[in-house]
């Protein structure tokens, strides 16, 4: 049995024992409160630069299978859990969760009280820290998370867009038949992918969509080459802020085509419009965050992983109408443009594993391209 030290850059130290692959990983520490979808949340992006600690006790007990990768590889910095199933059961599974995070070079702890980590980040908020199998002396290795960056300033953008632009043709997965083949393309949208999840894709195209992905430092002026009905604004890490290329880029696409944002592209479009953005203490990370249509009243449960928001405040400023609200805490959850067909939330409407509440968001996105269409 390997031991294993969490330090974080206050000092609070934590006893375990490794978990997926040996070493040394740091990032800021942040806890997600989904039960489930623990392979997506390896997979996913936007935890790039971040160690995520799970509040969910059992985490791995349905194992890993291919299927439910949502990018091109694992992300994530560090994995943090109570226990790692080492025996799962599901007829999807292919491998334990700790032999996927050891193919993949995944350094973990386990064995450490994650309730008394999560309510320490909750009351004093996320913060740098190092997951060690090597350094034992907590002192020093809380004293490297000090010395560590942070992200607030970094463009971690750059480290998970793709290079080349591609399409895609994968539509939505059903039982017994896996992925679909979507239906013929009514629409082209172009993505841009500032760490786009697999399972936005595959909503788009499911709804008639021929998606091409593009690099996030792609220019308006190509984009618009390539006469889009649609602009898709994807989901990523790290500070909106220290994204400008991709905000310059859409103020010079606002107005051009319809334009849909999700979690990231809802920051980089409030920017592009004038909004302001700012770090959040904890940030929102987990599937059962309730969040409130403005418009409707309807109170939605939606999939969240955000460390950033878009400043409520200065919504109305940069001429856009907040549309939902986080009903936790009170902060921006999505905006619309008041005459221009443009909108974006902050959350995750594509939820791979769920929930599904959502889902309305990108048929409001082919209701505006229709509309653009004149259909």
């Amino acid at each position: 049995m390997t031991k294993a030290l969490l330090a974080l850059a206050d000092g609070r130290i934590f006893q375990g024992r490794a978990c997926g692959a040996t070493g040394e990983a740091h990032g800021e520490v942040v806890f997600n409160t989904s039960m489930t979808g623990y392979q997506e949340i390896l997979t996913d992006p936007s935890y790039r630069g971040q160690l995520v600690c799970m509040t969910y006790p059992l985490i791995g007990n349905y194992g890993v299978n291919p299927e439910d990768v949502e990018s091109r590889r694992p992300w994530v910095n560090g994995f943090i859990v109570k226990e790692a199933c080492a025996y799962p059961s599901n007829w999807r599974g292919r491998m334990p969760i700790e032999a996927y995070m050891r193919e993949h070079g995944i350094v973990g702890i386990q064995g450490i009280d994650t309730r008394a980590l999560t309510r320490h980040l909750r009351d004093h908020g996320a913060q740098e820290g190092i997951i060690s199998t090597e350094e034992m002396d907590g002192a020093r290795l809380a004293a490297k998370a000090r010395a560590l960056p942070g992200l607030v300033g970094r463009d971690l953008v750059s480290e998970v867009s793709v290079d080349q632009a591609h399409g895609w043709s994968e539509g939505a997965w059903q039982l017994a038949k896996g992925y679909t083949k979507p239906p013929a393309p009514r629409f082209r949208v172009v993505a841009y992918d500032s760490g786009i999840k697999r399972n936005i894709l595959r909503e788009l195209a499911s709804l008639g969509c021929e998606v091409e992905v593009v690099p996030a430092d792609t220019p308006a002026a190509a984009i618009l080459e390539r006469k889009p009905d649609g602009v898709f604004l994807s989901n990523g890490p790290g500070d909106p802020e220290a994204v400008l290329y991709l905000v310059e880029s859409v103020r010079g696409l606002i107005g051009k085509a319809p334009i849909f944002g999700i979690c990231l592209g809802n920051q980089i479009l409030g920017l592009a419009f004038g909004a302001q953005t700012y770090k959040l203490k904890f940030g929102h990370h987990g599937a059962n965050h309730p969040v409130k249509d403005l418009e409707t009243g309807r109170v939605e449960i939606t999939s969240q992983n955000h460390g950033f928001a878009v400043d409520l405040a200065s919504v109305e400023k940069a001429g856009l109408v907040g549309s939902h609200v986080n009903l936790n805490d009170g902060t921006s959850e999505g905006m619309r443009h008041r005459d221009l067909p443009v909108f974006s939330v902050q959350y995750h409407p594509e939820a791979s594993p769920g929930p599904h509440d959502s889902h309305y968001l990108f048929k409001r996105f082919v209701s505006l391209m229709e509309g653009k269409k004149g259909g």
